[in-house]
């Protein structure tokens, strides 16, 4: 189980020139920018939690705080116990991670990637060949094993930043907007080994602006706006919270970004339905 307790980030603010007329980010008080205030939830063995936000809401942030790339400046991070800073390396071990910078060397084939990084946690021999198998079976590699990565596709490549981030067979996984440019085939592959991930009782936290694949996929939504938890709890609670039929308008009323023609054409939409109620 991940549990994250009162977790929160705070940068130091270089200001070398003056800053141009606007409002002021909420987010910086003086010398510092607090990307991330108090940030509690938890994620249960077997559950796949969705992750929103707009870009630079604080996802990143706390991605790597779950990863031990950063550390928190303040709260905790607990994985089977384990403890984010004082026990990083056994976290590391139990943690799988893709971002879009993960780095995949272009002179190596996927294959000797995948060696190479099973090595780098202990893993050889068939043990290590059969993950390595199991992995190019499950994302559909094997046609492509053998090629130097130099020369593959942008889905291809992410199919084999996958397979390098669950060499290891981890507990608990982050996905960093896996789909964000594939096409609809090799999307539904990774959303495909994301379920199975489930079935396999792993915990997988992955952040999209995809609404469709939260609906279809997750257990959980957690939802941050500007440093802060704004939302927790299952899709259908989040349109319920929000009385929204669709999951992007439950997004946008609850982070305040919905137009006022929206929100108008949604009362509309109510008062509607109230009037047929009343006439039935």
């Amino acid at each position: 189980m991940l549990a994250v307790s009162g977790v929160r980030k705070t940068f130091d603010l270089k200001h070398s020139k003056k800053k141009t007329p606007g409002p002021l980010d909420p987010r910086e008080e003086g010398s510092q920018f607090h990307a991330l205030r108090k940030v509690d939830f938890s994620v249960p063995q077997g559950t796949i939690l969705g992750l929103l936000g707009a870009n630079g809401a604080g996802k990143t942030t706390l991605m790597r705080i779950l990863g031990t790339s950063l550390k928190p400046s303040a709260g905790s991070v607990k994985l089977a116990g384990f403890d984010s800073v004082r026990d990083a390396n056994e976290v590391r071990k139990r943690v799988g991670f893709l971002s879009g910078t993960t780095g995949l060397y272009n002179n190596l084939d996927a294959h000797e990637l995948l060696r190479f990084c099973g090595r780098m946690y202990g893993l050889s021999g068939a043990a290590l060949e059969a993950r390595i198998g199991a992995l190019f079976d499950e994302l559909e590699i094997g046609e492509f094993a053998h090629r130097r990565i130099g020369t593959l596709s942008a889905g291809m490549k992410q199919r084999v930043s996958i397979a390098r981030s669950l060499v290891h067979s981890p507990d608990f996984i982050i996905f960093d907007e896996p789909t964000t440019g594939l096409d609809v085939p090799t999307a539904q592959i990774v959303l495909n080994h994301i379920e199975r991930c489930r079935q396999a009782h792993k915990s997988v936290i992955f952040s999209t602006h995809h609404m469709h694949e939260v609906e279809k996929l997750c257990d959980q939504v957690l939802l941050i706006h500007k440093g802060l938890v704004r939302f927790h709890g299952t899709p259908a609670q989040m349109k319920a919270q929000t009385g929204c039929m669709h999951l992007d308008d439950a997004y946008l009323s609850i982070t305040g970004e919905r137009s006022a023609p929206a929100k108008a054409h949604a009362n509309v939409f109510a008062h509607a339905q109230a009037l047929e109620v009343v006439e039935a």
